[in-house]
């Protein structure tokens, strides 16, 4: 059949599974939104109030779902306000697809009104761009873009098309459903090393990063840790991925840790890391991180081997089969005197006690919050210390059920997340719990919210300061004399 480039856009779009896409209209996009219009009632559009929301919304309902999410903006500042929310999926290993406009093809290179050389932009932060110049290559394209964003290390991919392509007219022939990529073969070398290393050990401890959630191999997790009776601590991306009344798990390990995450990192002889990067935030100082202990690192990614801290034993390849496979080879195994050890260690240390008073204590709020919640609630976060104290505290009983921008530490980024949550999951309680800094930062997307009727919980700590920022002045900068403080005034 004869369609057009927006036509083929959307339908190779609905080929590839697609059913949201959060977006905001501009001059070099008037094709496809018309093309998303004719097609409504298979591909549903999210109008979003600026474009950084929704690439956070696209990247919240991948989050959310497993699936891939798909965002699109006109050209120049449009493209460019896509920015933010793509190096956050980026950053955090998020399947996202995001579609750009750009000026006619005769037009490229010109100056041209609206014009950004949004691939050279993205190149840094997307896992491939893509061109499309001739309407010809559109399907594959897109097929293309889901193959790349969904294989290996998941993550986002952009593609730009110059309006001419949007309305230039070919021949389309459905395009098959993409398919991810084969996982590389774990090395049988490297795997029996992994294997000898395990039974030796005397104090193991699982150290689970967000790679877990995006192999969906939450459950082979869990049962290699009760067959081997081994502790495991996460970190923030990893949050949800193991039931909080587990009764090996520790909790987040690292700056913003638990207690006892920390001590097993110190006196542990053996690390099973899966899935995660030991990032500053876990591993302050690299050269001392589990010093004591062998280190087998479990990751999709060979680049993240040994890049922050030198691993011993190397398993590269899917994180869920690699645990399948520890799970036939290890025989069931008991590490009593270490886990008893650890039990003692958290039950001298405790939970901070609240200070007197009449303040609301957070952490009281976060288990109330829960209990009023049940365990079906998403509960979606900005950054700061609401963020930290979500991490902490909540209960998290099942997977993707913590969404935040952990690696690059995005401000504003919750609400935008929250809609797209919402969004895939319209019977599910979403919950986004933000600070006053990061709320003013996109807080116009609750005309979003309330356009699409998306009855979100919103609660703000409101402690009229930078929290994060003032904590690190207080702790590391001494006499520091600059506070930013946020000036809030009621609205007459």
């Amino acid at each position: 059949m004869m369609l057009n480039g927006s036509q083929i856009l959307v339908q190779a779009l609905i080929d590839q599974g697609v059913d949201t896409i959060f977006g905001y209209p501009g001059g070099s996009v008037l094709n496809i939104y018309d093309a998303l219009y004719d097609k409504r009632d298979q591909l549903h559009h999210v109008l979003t109030s600026h474009e950084q929301g929704a690439a956070h919304a696209a990247d919240g309902y991948a989050r959310s779902t497993g699936k891939t999410g798909v965002c699109l903006a006109t050209s120049g500042p449009g493209a460019t306000n896509l920015v933010t929310g793509i190096a956050t999926a980026y950053m955090d290993s998020v399947p996202l697809v995001a579609i750009t406009g750009n000026v006619s093809n005769d037009l490229i290179g010109r100056d041209s009104f609206q014009e950004v050389d949004i691939a050279g932009i993205t190149i840094p932060i997307t896992k491939h761009n893509f061109i499309v110049h001739d309407v010809k290559e559109l399907a594959s394209t897109v097929r293309l873009a889901f193959e790349i964003a969904n294989s290996g290390r998941p993550g986002p991919v952009l593609i730009d098309i110059p309006k001419d392509v949007t309305a230039a007219i070919c021949e389309y022939e459905n395009v098959p459903k993409f398919e991810k990529r084969p996982c590389p073969r774990v090395s049988e070398s490297q795997m029996k090393r992994a294997i000898a290393a395990i039974k030796r050990a005397k104090k193991p401890l699982i150290y689970a990063g967000g790679g877990i959630i995006s192999a969906d191999a939450c459950e082979e997790l869990l049962t290699y840790s009760k067959q081997t009776e081994t502790p495991i601590c996460c970190s923030a991306m990893g949050l949800s991925s193991i039931p909080y009344d587990y009764e090996r798990y520790l909790g987040m390990i690292g700056m913003h840790g638990t207690p006892v995450a920390n001590y097993a990192t110190l006196n542990t002889d053996l690390v099973i890391t899966v899935g995660a990067r030991f990032s500053d935030r876990v591993a302050g100082n690299r050269s001392k991180f589990a010093k004591a202990a062998t280190i087998i690192h479990i990751d999709i990614d060979a680049s993240e081997i040994s890049k922050n801290v030198a691993c011993d034993i190397a398993l590269v390849g899917d994180a869920k089969a690699v645990l399948q496979k520890l799970i036939q080879e290890v025989s069931a195994c008991t590490h009593e005197e270490w886990c008893a050890t650890l039990r003692d260690f958290q039950t001298k240390i405790g939970l901070p006690q609240p200070a007197a008073g009449d303040r609301v204590d957070p952490r009281d709020f976060i288990f109330t919050l829960h209990k009023m919640l049940g365990e079906d609630a998403i509960i979606v976060t900005d950054v700061g210390q609401h963020q930290m104290i979500t991490a902490q505290y909540y209960q998290f009983s099942k997977p993707r059920s913590f969404i935040s921008s952990c690696g690059l530490g995005t401000m504003g980024y919750g609400m935008g997340a929250a809609i797209g949550a919402k969004s895939a999951h319209p019977n599910r309680p979403v919950v986004l719990i933000s600070g006053d800094g990061s709320f003013h930062m996109n807080m116009n997307e609750m005309a979003c919210a309330v356009s699409q009727q998306l009855p979100i919980i919103v609660l703000i700590f409101n402690n009229s300061v930078l929290g994060m920022v003032r904590q690190w002045q207080t702790l590391f900068i001494k006499n520091a004399t600059v506070k930013l403080r946020l000036i809030v005034k009621p609205i007459s």
